[in-house]
């Protein structure tokens, strides 16, 4: 049913998104019209990534999905920062730690949690994840916004450069452990037969050229979404920083949402809590650092300097999720009590 829709939306959202933009359609409906049809693409490109992810293997599986998995975030981010909305990026950013901590994991927990009573996934990957996720978002985030108080804004961006070099680093190490020297150490008995079974739903040329096309379709649009921001915030009284926390964090990731939400329906937790807590991790130690470094090369550059208010919405969600996944169980209601501090920041945005 959900193929069917996005199938839908994507044949007929692309055609009107070129027409609504070469006819300067009103820019609230050209925004409606370019999230509906981002949200579309973006199953398009998770269904070929996991098709190639399936045919290529687990290893090299794993990187694609690393890889493509916050791509339609990133091509937007990057058209943000070439219009120079800064502001936009870091907060969609911030948007996309808050999302998958809270929404995404949140109603994982409690969708899977009404369905059975309790649910497990591995204790060693979430043990794992939490170390990372306490580093990248606690140390490589609040050191910048600490020291920057007394830089100017040349060993501000240095600082951020460096940080930024660091967490890429130890991303890409990150990968290595988990997907070479230390793969299956620490896997859980279910686990082992998980993808054995799986059948790819598309080959390796179809899956390469979904992903191209996709990619190049979602490239278009959000270029052109980019400059319907400043619009939209006017008319419905939204701030930069509320767009690209809660509207653009949620185009940018509503595919991946999706499916974590359904894997833990179907009691696929492992899959479900790698999908919240991993994404997590590629924004923080691998999208974030690349739009640092490509910031140099537009007219103004983005440290890695968050608001107040951003950093302490991040560091609040991970030592939330750190507390709640720690024990490798989940339920319904840590589930709601994730979601119930996601609303509780949507509001303080929303205000702000």
């Amino acid at each position: 049913m959900t193929k069917k829709i996005f199938m839908l939306l994507t044949f007929i959202g692309v055609p009107l998104s070129v027409i609504g933009t070469l006819m300067h359609w009103p820019s609230i409906i050209l925004f409606i019209l370019y999230c509906l049809t981002i949200i579309a693409l973006s199953s398009y490109m998770g269904r070929a990534t996991e098709s190639l992810a399936i045919v290529a293997g687990p290893r090299i599986g794993g990187l694609l999905n690393a890889t493509f998995g916050n791509a339609v975030e990133l091509i937007i981010s990057v058209f943000a920062l070439k219009a120079g909305l800064i502001g936009v990026v870091l907060a969609s950013l911030t948007g996309s730690v808050l999302g998958n901590l809270l929404l995404v994991a949140g109603l994982s927990f409690f969708v899977g949690g009404l369905k059975f009573k309790r649910q497990k996934f591995n204790v060693f990957d979430a043990r794992h994840n939490s170390g990372l996720l306490m580093f990248a978002v606690m140390i490589a985030f609040v050191i910048p916004e600490v020291f920057s108080m007394n830089m100017n804004e040349t060993k501000t961006l240095s600082l951020s450069v460096g940080i930024s070099v660091i967490l890429i680093l130890l991303y890409l190490a990150a990968l290595f452990f988990k997907l070479v020297t230390h793969r299956g150490v620490y896997q859980s008995g279910t686990e082992n037969t998980a993808h054995e079974e799986e059948e790819p739903e598309w080959g390796k040329g179809k899956a390469i050229a979904v992903l191209l096309v996709a990619t190049l379709a979602v490239a278009y649009i959000s270029e052109h979404l980019v400059h319907t921001f400043e619009y939209v915030g006017e008319a419905f009284g939204w701030t930069e920083l509320f767009i690209g926390v809660i509207i653009v964090a949620i185009v940018g990731n509503a595919a991946e949402h999706a499916s974590a939400i359904l894997m833990a329906y179907k009691n696929k937790m492992d899959i479900a809590v790698e999908i919240a807590v991993g994404s997590t991790l590629q924004i923080a130690m691998f999208v974030l650092p690349v739009l640092v470094l490509i910031s140099l090369f537009f007219d103004k550059s983005m440290p890695l300097v968050f608001s107040l208010q951003e950093l302490i919405a991040m560091v609040s969600s991970v030592l939330l999720m750190v507390v709640i996944s720690n024990d490798g169980e989940s339920n319904w209601f840590e589930g709601l009590t994730l979601l119930a501090a996601y609303v509780i920041m949507g509001i303080g945005f929303f205000l702000l």
